[in-house]
């Protein structure tokens, strides 16, 4: 043992030295030599695990201390196992290291704040460092601070329920965080205004590293331009912010999560046109480690878009199996629903898609609102308007919103079912008499129920609904003389008494213009003002320059072979074939016309031809005794003879080309 004491003091030396200088892998042989001779020497283990986690070995790291559990325990080794498990993702079992931890030190403090905030526990994450930053005193105060803003906007953006704390603004990170609880708050403007005042401060801060270039400068913006990009998504100005979101994908930038919610937004944007580019993108939003950098809400909803894509792509199998994916991931969400709906009525199965949506609300009643209001609209799509109506009058939380009782009276007028307009009128004045009395929304719906009964006879019952408009104001003339002409019909001794309400007509100045009224170029009926008489005066004669000039005739043009002295035919107005002495076409004249020799022939040759007409036409047959037979004459027999040329035969026009290419198909190029 003294003769290795040498050595071993030797190698600790440079393990005290490469840790100064931040050597870690020359650390590390001098670490596995001592190991070498002393395998559970601790100090050693430990340095070899430090050693490991500064060269990013935490799986390493890992598996040394999971080897040696008698020897390092806890409370030596605690922190550095959760820290390895939260670099590699196991924040579940980095988060049970912590707590099994006896001594919570400030470092493992931050640990855990870290791991609160990838679990998406805020409200935890946001105590614990609320008791850092009122109980630490360091250098890392501002780290915490930024954290702690981290933690407030993403609160903000996905619970929706957050506190501004008064956090400084005096960096970039902080003054970005700020303007994304702003937005998650709604107050886009003022979000955009802190935005651009974090680009300032980063570009500031960055400019006086003088080994900074522009392209890290362009990298670092990236975050801040891409979240710049999301407003204006927000505000409509969508082509500004695929500009901007196209500057930020060809920078590449390596965070993997800040490159699939970019694609993602494009791919939104896109929607169903531009499919090619949204395919392309989507291959970013997959890209290794992302589910690692962002919330669950951000994947669920990049997740629900890969499938709206693939519904627009007409890609119904990769569709279906995504939906299912996130139905056993979150069964209570209604989008993967909606969407499998949509694909069902692209597919015209329009009674499976109702009965999914009635399967789901009946399991989800929290989420019924939304899956009943597009039942409806699938039953107005079908024509089946009074179950549209069934179903919005069963949402008992929106049934009364002006909106939907405007929906259901238009519906249930268009199907002239006016008694359950009417109802629905009448159901809604009790509704608010009982909770909003006498409110402006209570006595516009009297009125409009009011209104409508006027409109479709039902004087009597409209009555009730004015004289109750009337008693709220009773200086109201315009709603007095409605309801004195409702009575005039129902009840003529009640509106002569309250006829009597009426104001005389010396009260009432209407300081009306009846001339301008007339003239208006709105009347339907001008009166023409008499003009004034001057003297009395005799109608004029109509003198010659007066009387309109007749227009003269033009005569027909008559034939050039015109004979006035001739009669015209009586029937020369008649078809041809109704005239009486039609006789019809003569046959058989252009027999001799047709050619019956060889093909080419024409009727001029086929007299030559014929022999029987030739007066010197030798015997058919050679005479006897005259041996083989004389020859006859120069005749050429039929099938030699050539056709004779036409005397005036017309030639035919050269035919013009057709357009298109030669004969034969066309076929398409692409």
């Amino acid at each position: 043992m003294a003769s290795g004491s040498g050595p071993v003091s030797a190698l600790w030396t440079e393990i005290n030295r490469c840790g100064q200088n931040g050597d870690f892998t020359r650390a590390l042989k001098a670490v596995n030599k001592i190991l070498h001779e002393n395998k559970d020497d601790v100090t050693a283990l430990r340095c070899k695990i430090v050693c490991l986690i500064q060269n990013g070995g935490f799986k390493e790291a890992l598996n040394v201390m999971n080897t040696h559990t008698k020897s390092l325990t806890s409370d030596l080794i605690g922190f550095e196992k959760a820290y390895c498990e939260y670099r590699l993702n196991r924040v579940e079992h980095a988060l049970k290291t912590i707590q099994g931890i006896p001594e919570q030190t400030d470092k493992l403090k931050e640990l855990y704040g870290q791991v609160l905030y990838r679990l998406e526990r805020y409200d935890e994450c946001l105590a614990v460092y609320k008791d850092m930053i009122r109980n630490s005193q360091d250098d890392y105060e501002e780290e915490r601070k930024t954290n702690l803003s981290a933690v407030l906007a993403a609160q903000s953006t996905w619970e929706s329920t957050s506190a501004d704390l008064g956090l400084p603004e005096n960096s970039y990170e902080l003054c970005y965080n700020a303007a994304c609880f702003l937005i998650g708050q709604g107050q886009l403007s003022q979000g955009m205004q802190k935005l651009q005042k974090a680009e300032e401060l980063c570009r500031k801060s960055l400019a006086e590293d003088s080994d900074v270039t522009e392209e890290d400068v362009e990298a670092e913006l990236a975050i801040i331009h891409s979240q710049m990009a999301y407003v204006m998504q927000l505000q409509g100005r969508t082509e500004d912010a695929l500009q901007l979101y196209n500057q930020v994908i060809k920078l590449k930038p390596s965070d993997v999560g800040l490159l699939a919610v970019t694609a993602n937004n494009i791919i939104t944007i896109n929607k169903d046109q531009n499919v090619f580019d949204s395919k392309k993108k989507v291959k970013l939003t997959s890209a290794e480690g992302v589910e690692h950098k962002l919330a669950k809400k951000q994947l669920q909803a990049i997740e629900i878009n890969k499938a709206l894509l693939a519904m627009y792509t007409n890609q119904a199998d990769q569709c279906n199996k995504m939906l299912a994916s996130l139905q056993t991931q979150n069964p209570e969400h209604p989008r993967p629903v909606l969407i499998k709906v949509a694909q069902l009525c692209r597919e015209k199965q329009h009674n499976k898609a109702i009965e999914l949506l009635q399967r789901f609300s009946d399991q989800h009643p929290e989420s019924a609102s939304g899956i009943k209001l597009t039942m409806a609209q699938l039953y107005l799509t079908q024509g089946h308007v009074t179950k549209a109506c069934d179903i919005l009058k069963s949402l008992e939380e929106i049934k009364y919103k002006p909106g939907m009782l405007s929906a259901l009276v238009t519906m249930y007028t268009h199907e002239e079912d006016i008694d359950s307009a009417i109802d629905v009128f009448t159901q809604a004045i009790q509704y608010y008499q009982s909770e909003q009395p006498g409110a402006a929304i209570h006595l516009s719906l009297v009125r409009e129920a009011a209104n409508y009964k006027l409109k479709y006879g039902r004087k009597k019952e409209a009555t009730s609904d004015l004289e109750q408009l009337w008693k709220q104001n009773t200086n109201d003339v315009h709603t007095l003389a409605q309801l004195i002409s409702a009575y005039s019909l129902v009840d003529q001794d009640k509106a002569k008494a309250l006829s009597k309400h009426l104001p005389s007509p010396d009260t009432m100045s209407f300081n009306v213009d009846v001339d301008e009224l007339e003239n208006s170029h709105g009347a339907t009926y001008i009166r023409k003002k008499a003009a004034k008489v001057v003297g009395e005066s005799q109608p004029k004669e109509p003198g010659p320059e007066d009387i309109k000039k007749k227009k003269k005739k033009k005569k027909g043009k008559l034939p050039k072979n015109y004979d006035p002295k001739s009669t015209p035919d009586p029937e020369r107005w008649l078809p041809m074939r109704e005239r009486s002495y039609y006789r019809g076409k003569k046959k058989g004249k252009r027999k001799e016309q047709v050619g019956r020799g060889t093909q080419g022939a024409t009727s001029g040759g086929s007299a030559e031809l014929d022999a029987s007409k030739s007066a010197s036409s030798p015997p058919t047959s050679p005479r006897p005794g005259s041996g083989t037979g004389t020859a006859a004459s120069n005749a050429v027999p039929p099938r030699q003879q050539k056709p004779a040329a036409a005397g005036a035969t017309r030639k035919k026009a050269p035919q013009k080309k057709k357009k298109g290419g030669k004969g034969g198909c066309n076929i398409q190029q692409f």
